[in-house]
C-alpha cells in the first residue's frame, strides 16, 4: 500500500506544471543566477521582460531602446551551453543534453545607460511539455483535437519517463555516497583500532622492560 502511494505521489510530482514566474531586482554589474534540475534531451524556455526605474518617480517603466539582458546558461559540467544577448524584452530557449542542475545567469548587456537605476526583471520560465506550444503545432501539422491531445499525452508520458530516470540516476549517485562514505568511515575506525591496539602493546612491553630493569619482576 505503501508502494503504492509513493508511486502515486511521485507521478504527481511530475505530471505538475512546471511553470515558475517571478521578478527580481538587479543593479548595474549584478548577476542573477538561478539552478535548475532538469533531466536529460529536456526543453526549457524562459520569457522576461525588462523595466528601468525612474529616478524622479522611483517608479519602473518600459526601458529606453538598447537595454537588454545577457543569457549566459551553463551545464552540469560547467559548460556554457548559451551565452547570448537579447532585447530587454524577449524569450530564450535550450535543451539539455545531460541530466542535472542547470546554472542560469541574467545580467545587463550593457552599463552606460544604466546610471546606477535598478532594473526590475519579470522572468517566466516553463519546462518540458510545458514549454510547447500546442496550439502552434496543431497548425503547423493539422492536427485535429483527439491528435493534439494524443500529442499532449505522449508528451506528458515522455517527460514522466525523463523524470524518473533523473530521479533514479539521483538516487544511485546518492548510494554511490553512502556507500563510499561507509567505506571511509570502517576503513578509519579500523585504522584507529589498529593504531590503539599497537599503542597499548607498545606499552605492555615498554612497561615490562621498565619493571625488568628495576628488578621489579
Amino acid at each position: 500500500m505503501m508502494g503504492r502511494l509513493k508511486l502515486t505521489f511521485l507521478i504527481l510530482l511530475t505530471i505538475l506544471p512546471t511553470v515558475q514566474s517571478l521578478y527580481f531586482f538587479i543593479s548595474e554589474g549584478e548577476r542573477k543566477c538561478f539552478l535548475e534540475e532538469l533531466p536529460e534531451e529536456t526543453l526549457l524556455i524562459g520569457t522576461y521582460k525588462t523595466m528601468i526605474q525612474d529616478k524622479r518617480t522611483s517608479e519602473f517603466i518600459n526601458p529606453t531602446p538598447g537595454v537588454g539582458m545577457h543569457v549566459e546558461v551553463h551545464d552540469p559540467s560547467g559548460s556554457v551551453i548559451l551565452s547570448k544577448s537579447y532585447q530587454a524584452e524577449g524569450r530564450f530557449s535550450f535543451t539539455s543534453h545531460s541530466s542535472g542542475e542547470h546554472v542560469l545567469c541574467l545580467y545587463s548587456n550593457t552599463s552606460k545607460w544604466f546610471g546606477g537605476a535598478k532594473l526590475k526583471v519579470y522572468l517566466d520560465i516553463q519546462i518540458g511539455e510545458h514549454a510547447v506550444n500546442y496550439p502552434e503545432v496543431a497548425q503547423k501539422d493539422k492536427l485535429t483535437d483527439l491528435q493534439l491531445r494524443v500529442r499532449q499525452l505522449l508528451d506528458q508520458v515522455s517527460q514522466i519517463q525523463k523524470e524518473q530516470n533523473y530521479q533514479r540516476q539521483r538516487e544511485k549517485r546518492f548510494r554511490d555516497t553512502s556507500e563510499s562514505t561507509s567505506q571511509r568511515v570502517f576503513v578509519w575506525s579500523l585504522f584507529q583500532l589498529v593504531v590503539l591496539v599497537g599503542l597499548g602493546f607498545w606499552q605492555i612491553q615498554h612497561l615490562k622492560k621498565f619493571f625488568i630493569a628495576k628488578k621489579l619482576v
